[in-house]
This record gives structure tokens, sequence and C-alpha cells, in this order.
């Protein structure tokens, strides 16, 4: 519970910059996939370790989980 609500808070101190519909379709999708998304912030992590800068390490490993990225949003769209 209390894990939630840290991710949470993290979670809304990076997105303040959109609309709050879709933070809350983020957030939602993240809650519901929590595996998928550490996974993601580990392999992120690793390559920020390895030199590459963060920003363009978040890309290489979401072009990684492009096909499951899609399943889970376009089913949260319906």
């Amino acid at each position: 519970m209390l894990k939630n609500f840290l991710m949470k808070k993290m979670m809304q101190s990076k997105l303040k910059g959109l609309p709050q519909d879709q933070q809350d379709m983020i957030m939602a999708v993240v809650m519901e996939n929590p595996d998928l998304f550490k996974k993601i912030g580990d392999e992120v992590k690793a390559k920020t370790k390895g030199g590459m800068n963060e920003q363009m390490a978040m890309m290489a490993v979401m072009r990684e989980y492009q096909g499951e990225l899609q399943k889970i949003l376009s089913s949260k769209m319906k």
C-alpha cells in the first residue's frame, strides 16, 4: 500500500506537465502492469549506467517493448 502511494506520488511529479486525463490513464496503465514497467525501468537504469544518456536509453527500451505497450494502451482506449 505504501509502495503504491509512493509510486503514484513519483509518477505525478514526472507527469505534471500533462493534462489530468492523460495522467490518470498513464497511472492506471502502470498500476495495472507494475511488473512490465519495473522491467522497463530496470533496463533503462542499466543502459544509463552503461554510459547511455537517459533519454536515449528510454527510447531504446521503449522500442523493445513497443508491441506490449501498444496492446496495453489499445485495450485501455476501448
